[in-house]
């Protein structure tokens, strides 16, 4: 079983950056598919980000651009690096992982497939 700690969540101005973090400690962490989940208030919870245990990436188009992610696993640690950020970037941030070998690309933005999830981490966008 893996857990997940996410951090690095703040409040920033429009056009700003922030770089959230995504800890995993328990089984070999390298095995691991993360994804990067946003969730607003009284909405869906949404892909953002993912990326592969071979370091493949995957964005939602509203970020591509914009959001960086990357891994680092000597650190056990998955990075999401957020820029030009907007206020409807706002939102409780999620870090998920699944084991899953082969996928497509619609299975990473499926939050359903994700059965390890951490506690999220607030970013709140100021206009």
């Amino acid at each position: 079983q893996v857990q997940l700690v996410e951090s690095g969540g703040g409040l920033v101005q429009a056009g700003g950056s922030l770089r959230l973090s995504c800890a995993a400690s328990g089984r070999t962490f390298s095995v691991y598919n993360i994804g990067w989940f946003l969730q607003a208030p009284g909405k869906e919870r949404e892909f953002v980000a993912a990326i592969s245990w071979s370091s493949n990436t995957y964005y939602a188009d509203s970020v591509k651009g914009r959001f960086t992610i990357s891994r680092d696993n000597a650190k056990n640690t998955v990075y999401l690096q957020m820029n030009s950020l907007k206020p409807e970037d706002t939102a409780v941030y999620y870090c998920a992982a699944h084991t899953t070998t082969y996928y497509t690309d619609d299975y990473v933005r499926d939050k359903d497939n994700y059965p390890h999830w951490g506690r999220g981490t607030q970013v709140t966008v100021s206009s």
